[in-house]
């Protein structure tokens, strides 16, 4: 349990503004934009698909793991809120997710500007 003065002392990031947008709205443009993303993807050959649990079968409460392929070296995927699990219906469920190939945010960048 946070004290009063730690309460006091947080910061919602979600209000921080560059003076056009929040990072809560650039935040929601993100998901909106990988769901549609991967939404796009579903007819190709690269497999999209989403899971409540990690691979180890631990998770985050509130979220899932949305990605597009499973193998190593190749994995784009986020952590999103679970109130957006209903408009990811597209993509395969896995009771587990693939397992993690270690991909850090510069290789997801990588990885996105690479996709034909």
């Amino acid at each position: 349990m946070k004290t009063k003065q730690e309460q006091k002392n947080e910061v919602d990031t979600n209000k921080i503004s560059d003076g056009y947008h929040t990072f809560g709205e650039l935040y929601e443009h993100r998901i909106a934009l990988f769901i549609a993303l991967c939404k796009a993807y579903t007819h190709s050959p690269r497999i999209v698909w989403r899971s409540k649990l990690h691979s180890d079968g631990t998770s985050w409460e509130g979220w899932f793991i949305l990605g597009i392929n499973v193998g190593k070296g190749s994995q784009i995927t986020y952590h999103l809120p679970i109130n957006n699990w209903k408009n990811t219906s597209f993509a395969r469920t896995y009771d587990e997710a693939p397992e993690f190939d270690g991909h850090t945010p510069e290789d997801v960048i990588e990885r996105l500007l690479k996709l034909k």
